[in-house]
């Protein structure tokens, strides 16, 4: 049986990328999608996104790919970060053709599933949210609004609000282990900080990680490693 693979946030961790992607025995019907944040704070994210085009892995576009890609077409270095700057030095020609053509998310009719990089807010469609937002959100404000955990720290996820459907897949908010709730499932367990870097294979609802080789970043939120 084809099996749908969501992989969490790689964030430029090449080793642990390639030695997921081993583990799963990809099959030629599999399909292999990541939830974004392919790359930048860890050491590699060229290679990253040549492991992702060998694999035929279907990238969503998360927050970090959006900035780098703001950057560039608005031509504005000033919109990087510290650690973008790192990884624009690294990307090709055919990286940044990876990255143009990340869709917002993917939906799947026949498993009623997104995948998207953050989230959504329960109270509006959510085909029709934008980029910054879906990319970004964490929390729901007092206000009922999209925001970082850093800045409603008090704020509950917004997973803890949707029930669904469709069931989402996403990453982009780091945890020590997955955040599963009725209508969604958070995936991104901190590889970049020391963690792990999961697969969660959805028909069958099983995961699959492999453990972070170092912590390659520093995380206010999470213990060092994760």
């Amino acid at each position: 049986m084809p099996r749908t693979i969501a992989i969490g946030d790689v964030h430029g961790c090449a080793d642990e990328f390639e030695e997921l992607l081993r583990i799963l025995e990809l099959k030629p019907d599999d399909r292999v999608i990541q939830v974004g944040d392919l790359v930048n704070r860890g050491p590699d994210s060229h290679r990253v996104i040549e492991l992702a085009r060998e694999y035929q892995v279907e990238a969503i576009i998360g927050n970090h790919e959006l900035r780098l890609l703001s950057a560039r077409k608005k031509n504005k270095p000033s919109l990087l970060k510290h650690d973008d700057q790192a990884t624009v030095e690294q990307l090709t020609a055919d990286d940044w053709k990876y990255l143009e053509a990340m869709p917002k998310f993917l939906y799947d009719a026949q498993i009623d599933t997104v995948i998207v990089h953050g989230g959504f807010l329960p109270n509006k469609p959510w085909q029709t949210q934008g980029s910054d937002l879906i990319t970004n959100i964490q929390v729901i404000d007092k206000k009922g609004k999209a925001a970082k955990r850093s800045d409603a720290p008090d704020a509950a996820p917004w997973a803890d609000s949707w029930g669904g459907s469709p069931f989402v897949v996403y990453g982009h908010t780091p945890r020590p282990r997955v955040l599963e709730r009725k209508g969604s499932i958070g995936i991104d367990t901190g590889c970049v900080y020391g963690g792990h870097l999961t697969a969660y294979i959805i028909e069958d609802k099983s995961l699959v990680q492999v453990l972070a080789h170092k912590a390659y970043a520093h995380s206010k939120r999470l213990p060092n490693p994760v």
